[in-house]
């Protein structure tokens, strides 16, 4: 079926189905305009087998133009699908269209390398903050215990410290209420 925009007198071809018995809304590519447009009857007309008078207008086939391959018709318009042909040549990521398009070289070396590296298989420990969170607490418990095992040996051999000591254990006690306490409350 061709359809012909009523603004700007455009033609387009669309197929026979597209358009139902009920109508549909169609807009033109070209000026935008936008119509309902019905489909189209046609009309049978029977041909005489006389030869035409000169007055008689003799039918021409037309031309028809769409994204389907351009083919002359009289009363339908038959649709053949164009072939595709597909490019011959490179392909885009091969060795040779990279070199040629973009200057880029890949060395066989390096392609080699990186298979290599990835057969190995690398195990790799991830640590985000948590864990370094966990780990520091630990170290310091650890450290803190330690502190206190051997107190009197600390004192003994460095007397300077006592008081660092007995503050850094006072405060741990003073801590420690201070948690029980919040607990306690809720």
């Amino acid at each position: 079926m061709i359809l012909e925009c009523k603004s700007c007198q455009k033609k387009f071809v669309v197929p026979d189905n597209a358009i139902p018995a009920t109508g549909r809304l169609v807009q033109c590519s070209s000026c935008g305009n936008k119509w309902t447009q019905f489909p189209v009857s046609k009309k049978v007309t029977k041909k005489s087998k006389t030869p035409h008078s000169k007055n008689e207008k003799i039918e021409k086939p037309t031309l028809v133009k769409s994204k389907f391959k351009e083919i002359k018709t009289f009363d339908t318009v038959i649709k053949k699908k164009k072939k595709i042909k597909k490019r011959s040549g490179p392909s885009i990521y091969s060795k040779e269209y990279l070199e040629k398009k973009h200057g880029i070289r890949i060395d066989e070396n390096f392609k080699n390398n990186l298979k290599d590296k990835s057969n190995k298989k690398v195990s790799q420990s991830y640590f985000g903050f948590y864990s370094y969170t966990i780990i520091f607490l630990f170290l310091v418990t650890s450290i803190i215990g330690i502190i206190n095992l051997t107190r009197e040996i600390i004192i003994f051999y460095f007397p300077f410290t006592e008081i660092y000591i007995k503050y850094l254990f006072e405060n741990l006690n003073y801590f420690g209420i201070l948690l029980r306490d919040t607990f306690n409350l809720y």
